[in-house]
């Protein structure tokens, strides 16, 4: 009986032994699992200078690359690839010349954020080309973050920008053609990408990222998409890396697609793996995923980039020391 009591004994103190020992080792397992995930990225052989754009913008990138390589920042570069499309006219989806709201109107929307989480935004601004220069006046001479309406209309013109007439002949016609049947359906990758988003790492390795539109084609007067806004249309991160989306604000507002993918990236995720968790999401959350495009880019510490999206036909463009190239995105469907 005494012996049948010792080795209950024994037996009991071992599992207890057992147990201590595998419970410190899971949570010595955790602990090192959290160290992994909240450590910043590894930047060994980082590629840098490199400039990642929505679309296929080949002046816009160039533009970006060349801003790189005298040296400057990641935001200079951001801001003046952007602008190369914002004063196209032949570019339909942003800045002059974009399509208008059902009224139209030309209304711009735009966000800029650099290395140190600084931000600037505009929505629904009206009458001036640059709202992306808008967006960074925002950021940097005011307490705010975002400007709306009139009210960003008048601070530009207070910051020294001039008043423009934003509606093409081109843009107009089709405006007025449009109003026949006044028929809202954007067209996939074309109205229905109204975007560029532009990322680059400087020399330095800081991050910086800007975007900005026009908007969808004949939207409701006074809608607003993800573009403008910090965490859905654009997200910087500089011990991360960044995102940008295009595509059909709405859904990408509701799941704060750029962040997302941000995240994502700080729990290991390469880019590529990133993009395509965040469209997932969408596509999860959307019956109707068949009908709207939402393309993501991405790029991190290392400059490593990746893209994905709903549809075929989206594309990326990306400059290095490497060369300068257009990159069809890999896509759901």
């Amino acid at each position: 009986m005494q012996r049948r009591k010792f080795l209950k004994k024994s037996s009991l103190t071992a599992v207890g032994a057992l147990s201590t020992t595998a419970l410190a080792s899971c949570k010595t397992k955790t602990s090192e699992d959290e160290n992994a995930r909240n450590a910043p990225m590894e930047t060994k052989s980082p590629i840098r200078p490199i400039a990642i754009a929505t679309w296929n913008v080949p002046n816009s990138t160039a533009a970006a690359w060349k801003v790189l390589k005298e040296g400057g920042t990641s935001l200079d570069a951001v801001e003046t690839g952007v602008k190369m499309e914002e004063a196209d006219v032949n570019n339909q989806s942003v800045g002059k010349g974009g399509r208008p709201d059902r009224d139209g109107h030309v209304t711009l929307d735009a966000c800029i954020m650099d290395s140190k989480g600084n931000c600037g935004a505009v929505v629904y601004l009206q009458h001036i080309t640059h709202a992306i220069s808008v967006a960074r006046k925002v950021m940097e001479e005011t307490p705010h973050v975002m400007l709306a309406g009139k009210g960003a209309e008048q601070f530009a013109f207070e910051q020294g920008f001039d008043k423009e007439d934003l509606l093409t002949k081109k843009s107009k016609a089709e405006w007025l053609e449009w109003k026949k049947e006044a028929k809202y359906a954007p067209v996939i990758n074309i109205e229905n990408h109204d975007t560029i988003g532009m990322l680059a790492i400087d020399k330095n390795g800081d991050i910086s990222g800007a975007c900005t539109t026009s908007g969808m084609a004949y939207k409701m007067a006074g809608r607003v998409g993800d573009s403008p806004i910090i965490g859905s249309g654009l997200f910087v991160d500089n011990e991360i890396g960044g995102a940008t989306a295009t595509g059909q604000g709405e859904e990408i507002v509701k799941t704060v697609g750029s962040f997302l993918v941000v995240e994502l990236m700080r729990q290991g995720r390469s880019p590529q793996e990133a993009c395509e968790e965040a469209v997932n999401r969408i596509i999860k959350n959307d019956p109707n995923y068949e009908k709207i495009q939402v393309g993501y880019i991405a790029i991190n510490k290392n400059g490593e980039t990746g893209g994905y999206c709903i549809h075929p036909g989206f594309s990326y463009r990306v400059y290095t020391e490497q060369g300068h190239e257009n990159i069809e995105s890999s896509s759901f469907l």
